[in-house]
């Protein structure tokens, strides 16, 4: 069966190590994951900036290993990723910021990613409020 994911918390929540644990579950069951996209404030999953305490899981480097390990089609939404301050290093140049901090795997791209993750797939499930 084919899933996507859409993750709106961010990476200290709950709910994207769900998500994240979710997806690892699908795969190890055989599914396909099409694609997992970052809306809302799940855009700071993306971000090399985020630090976890040495006390917690660093679910957004797990996320970043995830992704890369696995070749999945990882997209941040760019309006969501805009408003947040993720931006990678176009967008950074754009609008002459000092620094991008959305590194590889993660790709830019609008809702419409969304849409059409929904459609590929045979179930959409989303995690985080929103």
């Amino acid at each position: 069966m084919k899933f996507a994911i859409a993750v709106y918390a961010p990476a200290y929540s709950p709910a994207s190590r769900r998500a994240l644990q979710f997806a690892r579950a699908l795969l190890a069951q055989g599914h396909e994951l099409t694609r997992v996209f970052f809306y809302q404030d799940g855009v700071h999953s993306a971000s090399a900036n985020v630090v976890t305490p040495q006390d917690e899981a660093d679910i957004a480097g797990q996320w970043r290993s995830f992704v890369s390990e696995h070749g999945i089609d990882a997209v941040v939404c760019i309006a969501a990723a805009l408003r947040r301050g993720v931006l990678n290093e176009e967008e950074a140049r754009r609008y002459e910021r000092p620094a991008a901090n959305l590194p590889q795997p993660w790709q830019l791209s609008g809702l419409g990613q969304l849409h059409e993750a929904a459609q590929q797939a045979d179930r959409l499930v989303s995690f985080g409020g929103m």
